[in-house]
């Protein structure tokens, strides 16, 4: 316990936009140690990769309170700055932030905003998170406006409390001339607060996140929070959702909403964002009950707190009737048939998956597909059979829905991690089954996901689709590159991966003709399975000649399909899982 408690101030301008720069001034007050230790975090929460913020950091400097002395201070690490405080309670530390990163978990400073993450622009001090931290924050102009969910402190311009570290991280700020939407949902206080152009529906977006807020409220019982708002950055390419407490970040292309497909896509991540303001934010793996902000959190649950999330992202618009079962079945086929061509499933382990995504899921290269797999997309899928299983052991009376209540119940509530075994406790209970196969198959091994057998009881199944224009299989996919036929990706154990090729190879010709990625597919067609081809290509400049034994066509797409001639039961077991 700290014998006396230091006052944190932060002030943060940007009277230059246009160079990207936020200057950010920390005041500390009465201190009272020798040495001031401050560090920077490499991550942020709810973004699983090391990303070294302290990398955008310049001019620091140190001076006493009335800027009469320039304290000594030294650079121990690579986020770690040491500050010689000897006879010095009043401290000014003063640095720039360099912010040209339009995505959720960085920070951007242009001429139209200013946009940042708290664990990419502020320093912590350890043995002191738990300290209350004031920011201010100076806009470069008067009529900018100021976006946050933290408290703003009464007759103070422009500031605002976080009551500790943790909750600034929590907390991002938009700065500038944003447009905000005010509604309310079951009484409670909402926005949608939107930076940049677009083509999207304001009217049409408000009500379909009312029908999200309160079919989601439903699982778990109440809202937590006292008002809640939604950032959202129209930009020109990029996707991406960061979940916070009291609020998320959305980045989606900016005439991405006119098109059913494509606004779908964008509510699934509102309602994925959104659920996780339970789901992680407050129900959270024991590894990530404290953060700490230096180095890597390692649990093997993230397929539950991101890939349930993201079975739950694809139900709930189904269920505010936001789209119907077409589209329900429609994205449920795509991602399973997403899954089944991915080779890395039958490498990599989804427990493993989660335990590795610091190292692998955000530093993806041209194999990565041969050796992992996301645990987003199989941890979705493997929530998907957990939930039939229930309905099916329950006779529909239970379902994954009553797992989130129960963990929200004994976990999340009170901010209590939950282990590995915690979470399979609680899902056997409701299950009313010992899952341990269930887990050494699905989460422990690479086995594939049996999905008809537990889609049979729902009158579902699981089809293949190749038509009679599916060529023989060679194994590679490929990308005109300015004017190059670029081979992206290359099956291992594919025909063309047996062979030698490899990803960054130019694709030439097949038996003297030249071929090119519009036109791959209708050669091969020409040819039949265990034919061989003579693949001329470039590797590394050297031009190269492989002979390939093609093999049978693989599926092009998967469908999940209603069987002919369902039973009652199956027919109401289907009802009572999709209504």
């Amino acid at each position: 316990m700290n014998k006396f408690s230091p006052n944190i101030h932060y002030f943060v301008s940007m009277s230059s936009p246009q160079s990207h720069l936020f200057t950010v001034t920390l005041n500390i007050e009465n201190w009272q140690e020798n040495i001031l230790t401050l560090k920077m975090p490499v991550w942020t929460p709810g973004s699983y990769l090391v990303r070294e913020y302290s990398r955008h950091l310049q001019n620091f400097a140190v001076n006493s309170d009335d800027n009469s002395i320039q304290l000594n201070w030294q650079k121990t690490a690579k986020n770690t700055w040491k500050i010689d405080t000897k006879n010095q309670t009043n401290i000014i530390i003063k640095y720039q932030i360099y912010a040209n990163d339009l995505t959720v978990r960085t920070n951007h400073l242009d001429a139209t905003h200013g946009y940042f993450n708290g664990a990419a622009l502020f320093f912590y001090i350890p043995d002191y998170q738990q300290l209350p931290i004031e920011i201010s924050i100076e806009p470069p102009e008067s009529h900018w406006q100021i976006s946050t969910s933290l408290p703003r402190i009464a007759d103070r311009k422009n500031t605002f409390l976080a009551e500790n570290f943790d909750t600034l991280v929590d907390s991002p700020f938009e700065i500038g001339t944003q447009k905000i939407v005010h509604f309310k949902v079951e009484n409670k206080p909402h926005q949608w607060v939107i930076w940049g152009e677009g083509n999207i529906d304001i009217t049409k977006l408000v009500k379909d996140t009312e029908k999200i807020i309160k079919t989601e409220a439903k699982i778990f019982g109440d809202l937590p929070y006292k008002d809640y708002f939604f950032l959202l950055h129209l930009s020109a390419s990029g996707f991406g959702g960061l979940e916070h407490k009291n609020c998320c970040v959305l980045n989606y292309p900016r005439f991405g909403f006119q098109k059913p497909e494509k606004y779908d896509r964008f509510i699934q991540l509102v309602a994925h964002e959104f659920f996780h303001l339970w789901n992680v934010k407050r129900i959270r793996p024991k590894a990530l009950e404290t953060f700490d902000y230096e180095q890597e959190n390692y649990t093997t649950s993230l397929w539950f707190s991101e890939g349930s999330t993201s079975y739950y992202d694809m139900i709930i618009p189904l269920r505010a009737k936001i789209y119907n079962r077409r589209v329900f079945f429609d994205l449920l086929s795509k991602d399973i048939t997403q899954y089944l061509n991915t080779p890395g499933r039958q490498i990599q382990p989804l427990a493993e998956s989660s335990f590795d995504a610091w190292i692998k899921l955000y530093r993806r290269d041209s194999y990565s597909n041969n050796c992992q797999i996301s645990y987003y997309l199989k941890g979705q899928l493997v929530t998907l059979l957990l939930d039939l299983l229930i309905r099916k052991n329950t006779d529909s009376e239970k379902s994954f829905d009553d797992v989130m209540l129960t963990m929200w119940n004994k976990f999340g509530k009170e901010e209590i991690g939950f282990t590995p075994e915690d979470l399979k406790q609680e899902i056997e209970l409701i299950a009313n089954t010992d899952l341990t196969e269930f887990f050494k198959l699905y989460l422990d091994s690479t086995i594939e996901l049996p999905f008809n057998e537990y889609f049979e009881p729902f009158g579902l199944i699981l089809e293949e689709k190749i038509d009679k224009n599916t060529p023989p299989y060679l194994g590679l996919k490929t990308q005109k590159d300015n004017g190059v036929e670029k081979i992206t990706f290359v099956d291992a154990n594919s025909p063309a991966g047996k062979a030698g090729i490899d990803a960054d190879d130019e694709l030439l010709a097949i038996d003297n003709f030249r071929v090119t990625s519009d036109n791959l597919n209708d050669r091969l067609q020409d040819y039949q399975p265990l034919d061989v081809i003579k693949l001329t290509y470039f590797h590394q400049e050297e031009l190269k000649t492989a002979h390939i034994k093609l093999e049978a066509p693989k599926p092009s797409s998967y469908q999940v399909k209603i069987i002919d001639n369902p039973s009652k039961k199956q027919q109401e077991m289907l009802n009572k899982w999709l209504s």
